[in-house]
């Protein structure tokens, strides 16, 4: 009989991609979503592959589900600054209220329970790279503290429960990732300078474009969490790419690999913008014998091959 999974924010780019590879495992996946960021579209591709119930729900509501729950997955939020400074109220609500009921709906069903958290809970790090043991750097009050505040909040809910209830919980923090499926008005950095320069419009990089990240590709992360599904480590454990680059060198390379002429403009620096940002994963490494494979110009040229299609 095939494992039920519930994916909370399922329609969403990582979402979509995590429901594809639950099929591959042979879950039945339910999907939800109340599709404030996320698309239909996303799973289109998969409602003839397998077992897969698409249903629209906005995970701030009570969670009633008929029929066995033995996972829960909780990637439900919207995960880009320009998603979660239009939607604050919702941003926050889905990082308290939404996780508090994904939670109850895990206990209430015994079931196994992983929620997406961020690596923007370390803020704009004093500590580099960042190690799980990292407390983090974060303005409480600043503009972006919606989604930061919301996820610490998150990651202290399920360790409650965890101790309290005795939940099988675990947490995976997420660097940035990128791949097929991004919105190209997203605002996040990749999607950005990938349909610029497709469109030959000048690439905008925030600041003197020195500040740095480390980027994963989206089927990378998705072993990392089938992985920690599969283990009994609790962490939270770091997943992401600890190639690190700065927004200069990831603008150039991507107009390199679109073959692109567009020129380069430096625009402000959004308000609490981290400096610096790379993942420790020493202990994926170590509890899941995970660490990327997919080179970032080779996760690039399928990124843009993508775009390129959608933008025609």
């Amino acid at each position: 009989m095939k494992k039920r999974a519930v994916v909370v924010g399922g329609a969403g780019f990582v979402g979509s991609h995590l429901c594809e590879r639950l099929l591959a495992e042979s879950y039945e996946v339910l999907c939800l979503d109340n599709f404030s960021t996320g698309t239909r579209a996303n799973l289109s591709h998969l409602l003839d592959v397998g077992p897969i119930e698409v249903v629209s729900h906005d995970a701030t509501e009570p969670l009633r589900i008929d029929g066995p729950v033995d996972v829960v997955l909780n990637l439900a939020s919207p995960a880009s600054p320009v998603d979660y400074l239009r939607l604050p109220v919702e941003t926050l609500k889905v990082g308290s209220i939404g996780t508090l009921n994904t939670l109850e709906l895990a206990r209430e069903r015994g079931a196994k329970y992983l929620f997406a958290s961020t690596s923007e809970v370390y803020g704009d790090p004093q500590v580099h790279p960042q190690q799980e043991s990292y407390w983090g750097h974060v303005n409480p009050i600043g503009v972006r503290s919606v989604y930061d505040e919301g996820k610490r909040f998150s990651e202290s809910a399920v360790t409650t429960y965890r101790k309290f209830y005795g939940l099988d919980a675990s947490i995976f923090r997420i660097f940035n990732t990128y791949g097929p499926r991004m919105r190209q008005n997203d605002g996040r950095a990749i999607p950005t300078f990938i349909t610029q320069a497709l469109r030959s419009e000048p690439i905008t990089i925030s600041g003197d474009g020195q500040q740095t990240r480390s980027v994963c590709y989206v089927s990378d992360l998705v072993e990392g969490i089938v992985r920690l599904l599969r283990s009994e480590h609790n962490g939270p454990v770091n997943l992401g790419n600890p190639e690190e680059m700065t927004m200069l060198d990831l603008a150039m390379l991507i107009r390199t690999e679109c073959g692109s002429a567009s020129e380069i403009e430096f625009i402000p620096r959004p308000q609490d913008d981290p400096e610096r940002r790379k993942p420790d994963i020493s202990l994926a490494k170590g509890v899941l014998g995970w660490a990327p494979e997919v080179p970032t110009a080779e996760g690039l040229k399928r990124t843009i091959s993508w775009f390129a299609d959608s933008i025609r």
